[in-house]
């Protein structure tokens, strides 16, 4: 498994190298995107259906990408307990509440309050993985959370009246939160893909199982774009996304992968204006300013002596 990123000092480095940036551009828009993309196939496919069958299908993907580029799949021995609970965090904890939450709340506002992730890794880092809370990085968490303050603010009445929606997408932050410090404190010695693999498999299985004897699902009657968005699903959001999240947890600190992920809920608010039509204030393009500048905060090189 490939080591984080590290300085001349050998010290893990604050920034993301250029393969990570690339990583973080194609993340935020696959990411990004699918939150208005979620609430365009929940019309016509039940939750826990939509996100369990999902999940095991982009598995399968994973494995392939994990085999075809000669990856072992094999997961050491005493470490399955510790997969499983990477799995129940980063999939089902964050996907099952995710989707619950989404579907009571406007997606862009659903993405933002997902993504009050940072508060919980960057917290959560100082105690477990006694990382250092840099002026840097609290000034770039100050500007992130400052932007989504201001979108949160600008529907504040509209959140009041869904306060479930909005304990849901909090708890859904908590569990993906938990599971990336849980990974940063005690890396499983396996391939990343395979690893993305196995807890996508392991988290998905028993999110399909409730779907489908819960719910039920007309698939005739299913439309084209939620055909679509189940696909993009699968293909975008899940196996290349999360393959590619993983890869980034791997290159820097927790707090620091967690805050260049700001702009997943950025991309979140402005591809629901233009897939679900809603129109853009001046908090929107604040919000905006105040994220860039938090992502530019953490990824920049520092000043050298």
């Amino acid at each position: 498994m490939a080591k984080p990123a590290c300085d001349t000092r050998g010290m893990p480095t604050t920034r993301l190298p250029r393969a990570g940036l690339i990583l973080l551009a194609l993340l935020s828009l696959g990411w990004g995107f699918n939150w208005p993309i979620m609430k365009l196939v929940i019309a016509d496919i039940p939750r826990l259906v939509f996100r369990g069958d999902c999940i095991v299908l982009a598995s399968l993907g994973l494995f392939a990408i994990a085999h075809f580029s000669g990856l072992s799949l094999k997961i050491p021995p005493g470490r399955w307990p510790q997969v499983c609970g990477l799995a129940a965090c980063n999939i089902a904890g964050w996907n099952v509440f995710a989707i619950y939450g989404v579907s009571m709340l406007p997606s862009g506002r659903a993405a933002i309050l997902g993504y009050t992730m940072p508060v919980w890794s960057a917290l959560l880092s100082i105690w477990l993985l006694k990382e250092p809370l840099t002026r840097r990085r609290l000034t770039g968490l100050a500007l992130g959370m400052s932007g989504m303050a201001l979108l949160i603010g600008a529907e504040f009445d509209k959140l009041g009246t869904a306060p479930t929606g909005v304990i849901l997408m909090l708890i859904a932050a908590i569990f993906w939160a938990g599971g990336l410090v849980w990974y940063k404190r005690d890396p499983v010695p396996m391939p990343i893909t395979s690893l993305t693999a196995w807890q996508a498999l392991i988290g998905g299985i028993p999110v399909a199982i409730a779907g489908h004897l819960l719910e039920t699902v007309n698939w005739n009657a299913v439309g084209f774009w939620p055909w679509l968005g189940y696909w993009y699903n699968v293909f975008v959001a899940l196996t290349f996304c999360y393959w590619a999240w993983n890869k980034l947890v791997q290159m820097v600190p927790a707090s620091v992968s967690s805050l260049g992920s700001l702009i997943i809920p950025v991309v979140g608010v402005f591809s629901g204006m233009l897939v679900l039509g809603e129109q853009p204030h001046w908090q929107d393009f604040l919000a905006l300013a105040l994220v860039l500048a938090a992502i530019s905060t953490v990824l920049l090189p520092t000043r050298r002596a």
